[in-house]
């Protein structure tokens, strides 16, 4: 596997190990087999990787993500300026669905969520500022994507996750897609059919964020 990105060799090897582990939690010959790195390169890097809290160990031993990666999303997520600009609409978004209401950004072949609010129901869906998800799974992932979204907004029941229901409308800039806006919950609430109950309340977030970012001029 090729490694050379940067060109500072140990950070694009560390690199490659944190997307082996990134992919699903791994032992030692996992790493190897993914990265193509020789074992005891692996192990250093790792070992070097849990010191510094980017990598742990499960209860299995292999090597996961580490706590230090939460917070570096959360952070991460919290700068872009289009989650700022996206408060106001995803609370009233909220406020008005009752349910969760997300923000993602399309991040290489996966996307981001930069803003999240959870539903004041006990039972909801719980995506963290900073996770990152698939882009093929999910009406928010198809959304920037580029799939066509009929009525300005795209329905999923399902489909990431067993019994969660979402419906995502994109947040344009011309006719560019730069985020998609969700809302997400329980299938017993939203229905194998959620687009007409929150598909309009959806859209029209999207319009307000792309309206508060500046987005639509």
């Amino acid at each position: 596997m090729e490694h050379t990105i940067s060109g500072v060799g140990v950070i694009d090897k560390a690199a490659a190990v944190l997307s082996a582990v990134e992919e699903s939690p791994t032992g030692l010959a996992g790493l190897v087999d993914r990265t193509g790195l020789s074992r005891a390169t692996a192990h250093r890097l790792a070992a070097a990787l849990v010191a510094h809290g980017m990598l742990r160990r499960d209860d299995d031993g292999r090597f996961a993500l580490g706590s230090r990666l939460i917070a570096m999303g959360q952070v991460a997520a919290s700068t872009w300026p289009i989650a700022e600009a996206a408060a106001p609409a995803l609370e009233l978004l909220r406020d008005r669905t009752g349910e969760s209401a997300q923000l993602y950004v399309r991040d290489g072949q996966s996307r981001v969520c930069v803003a999240s609010l959870e539903s004041p129901h006990g039972l909801r869906t719980i995506v963290a500022t900073g996770a990152s998800l698939p882009l093929e799974q999910g009406s928010g992932g198809r959304v920037l994507s580029g799939e066509a979204c009929d009525d300005g907004f795209i329905v999923s029941v399902g489909e990431r996750e067993a019994g969660v229901a979402s419906v995502s409308a994109p947040v344009r800039s011309g006719e560019a897609v730069v985020a998609a806006v969700s809302v997400s919950g329980p299938i017993e609430r939203l229905t194998r059919t959620p687009g007409p109950v929150f598909g309009p309340a959806v859209v029209a977030a999207a319009k307000a964020i792309a309206l508060a970012a500046g987005l639509d001029r």
